[in-house]
């Protein structure tokens, strides 16, 4: 593929929303809380292909500080500071990107290093210091002017010890409801250096190949004047896609970074298909516009750094130098993002079907090393296989694991949903570190979700998946889209194909957002005696059931006396609570919840408050 030369003179300028610095000279300037801060280096005149090879012999290293608060964040290589536009693959500067949880003064110190294999040394010594080493500078944080559903009005996306993430601007608890297909999300054919790398082979275990790269053409009409391109008109289509998902309150997206020898064979970080230590630094600051745009539009990044069928690709599964030269450069390039979660690999560990995998010390090894490196510590998961046979030999392992965050669970079939997520939601607890426990794809793997025009009601989906992970206490729910169907997980170019399916998520997130102390409740099946049911309860105050179908259902208070309301939602069309045939109820006893007002055969959530 050709690719423009670098620009051998910069002009580096500042930008409010990504301030470039020349960072040799101390500068003051007012940068957002929560926002993107980039400063700029001049370093050597180097190259990609370089022989002295600028990923890995020079490591800079940014370490900011406020009042008693320290971060050492890992910059990267960024040829002439704008390749997204230039295609460059040559230049002199470096660059670290910062988004600063505190308003005040911050000072920064740069220690910019040379040797072999530096860039994986975690001695702060090692090497020598050369060009820029030992710059400082200070600027000031004001508080954000972002509001709504922009991630930079709402803070860092954290792990708090619980079952939920939080924002840590606004205490808010997140749920997710998002999309885990296409999962090669980012073999976009306007990205530099994008292609089918594999062989024409038929995929495992599938019928069709994939040598396709995605346009996103349905999505062209989604992009709005002003939105993000590179190079003048480039990426509208993909940009147009995440704005289709943010309007149907879609606020997470799961996608590979390596898929090299696994399904796609058409997204990876690297200058090639067959390179392991240098990066393609345009095809990154590309990815980099989309991941901007994600975060304005409040969709969370899940981030899968490879797959089952490429597991052991990186040191035979070990983390040595291949694999820790990866996780920096995605930590350096992309952790300033808010809403970030480190996916350590899809179907991730042994299964007969997939025997050479990582074992239990490996993946270990790689969760503690990307959970010590990244300053801003995101929420680290595993994605798991559909089967228990599997799933439950490697999470068991995992329980009291202290830098796992959670299970990202794949479960066939659909019905297992609630009672897994309760499973693994107690165990967690039980060994000493909680987990969020999140539904990141249903099976059989050739269904998933399907297509509006063959399922447009989703009614199993919706109660076996959706309600079942909520209702267990659970972080929420991304869907895949099976194989055997139009827009797949490998060439789905089309997210209005699953319309209703993104409608009945963000009623459901509607529900516990707007009527549900959910972070307080815990699943509590056993106080109602529907069939098929799901309670979750913070007793003697608030309950919400789900009920499958309308019908008489008893909810055991006799613990908790008092007049408590009762008031019924629609799972399948939303809107304000309803009054049904019984609007109050006493405590103290066992007690019908009445009936809906109308359509009493289909699902309904019932909410219960103390007066």
């Amino acid at each position: 593929m050709q690719r423009k030369c670098s620009f051998t003179f910069l002009l580096i300028v500042c930008l409010l929303s990504g301030c470039f610095f020349r960072a040799a000279a101390q500068q003051k300037t007012d940068v957002q809380q929560w926002h993107t801060l980039t400063l700029s280096f001049e370093g050597p005149q180097t190259h990609e292909q370089a022989e002295d090879n600028p990923f890995l012999h020079y490591r800079l290293n940014v370490t900011f500080q406020h009042e008693n608060k320290t971060l050492t964040v890992p910059g990267f290589y960024a040829v002439d500071g704008k390749a997204a536009e230039t295609s460059a693959e040559a230049g002199r500067l470096w660059q670290v990107r910062f988004s600063p949880d505190e308003t005040g003064v911050w000072t920064y110190t740069a220690s910019f290093r040379k040797g072999n294999n530096i860039a994986v040394s975690d001695d702060p010594n090692a090497g020598e210091g050369v060009f820029f080493d030992g710059a400082q500078g200070s600027f000031q944080v004001i508080p954000s002017d972002k509001k709504g559903s922009d991630f930079r009005g709402k803070g860092r996306l954290n792990y708090i010890g619980q079952r939920y993430w939080q924002f840590a601007g606004t205490r808010e608890y997140f749920l997710k409801g998002g999309t885990d297909s296409p999962e090669n999300f980012l073999a976009y054919n306007e990205f530099d250096g994008t292609y089918f790398g594999g062989k024409a082979e038929s995929r495992s275990g599938e019928a069709a190949t994939n040598q396709q790269l995605h346009h996103y053409q349905p999505h062209a009409r989604d992009w709005q004047s002003g939105d993000p391109v590179w190079q003048q008109h480039k990426g509208k289509n993909i940009i147009g896609g995440i704005n289709y998902l943010a309007s149907q309150g879609v606020n997470s997206l799961y996608f590979l970074t390596l898929n090299i020898a696994g399904d796609g064979k058409d997204v990876w970080p690297y200058t090639g298909y067959d390179e392991r230590y240098r990066f393609d630094c345009s095809k990154l600051e590309q990815w980099e516009v989309v991941f901007s745009h994600m975060e304005q539009k409040g969709i969370m990044m899940h981030l899968v750094t490879q797959e089952t069928e490429n597991e052991t690709l990186l040191d035979a599964g070990d983390t040595g130098l291949q694999r820790k030269l990866y996780y920096r450069e995605l930590i350096a390039r992309f952790a300033h993002h808010l809403a970030l979660v480190w996916n350590m690999g899809e179907e991730n560990g042994y299964a007969d079907f997939t025997p050479v995998a990582q074992n239990p010390d490996q993946q270990k090894s790689m969760i503690s090393y990307i959970k010590e490196l990244d300053p801003y510590q995101h929420p680290v998961v595993l994605h798991t296989h559909a089967s228990p046979t599997y799933r439950y030999p490697i999470l068991e392992k995992l329980l009291g694991f202290e830098a796992l965050d959670g299970p990202s669970l794949q479960i066939s079939p659909i019905t297992d949903v609630h009672q897994e997520t309760q499973y693994w939601i107690e165990a967690a607890e039980k060994a000493g570190k909680p987990w969020v426990v999140n539904l990141d794809e249903i099976g059989p793997a050739n269904r998933g979700v399907v297509p509006d025009s063959d399922d447009p009601a989703h009614d199993t989906v919706r109660h076996e998946g959706l309600w079942g992970n909520l209702m267990a206490g659970g972080g929420g729910v991304e869907w895949y889209f099976g194989y055997k169907f139009p827009h797949n997980d490998l060439n789905a170019e089309d997210w209005r194909s699953r319309e209703n399916m993104w409608k009945q998520t963000k009623i459901a997130l509607d529900f516990f957002q707007n009527y549900l102390p959910f972070w307080e409740m815990q699943s509590a099946d056993p106080l109602i005696d529907a069939e098929g049911a799901y309670c979750l309860a913070k007793p003697g105050e608030v309950y919400a059931v789900y009920l499958p179908r309308a019908a008489a259902v008893t909810l055991n208070l006799e613990a908790h006396p008092g007049t408590f309301s009762v008031a019924w939602y629609d799972p399948r069309s939303g809107g304000a609570l309803q009054s049904g045939t019984v609007t109050a109820i006493q405590g103290g006893k066992k007690v019908s919840l009445g009936m809906p007002g109308n359509q009493q055969g289909q699902d309904w959530a019932v909410l219960i408050q103390k007066k």
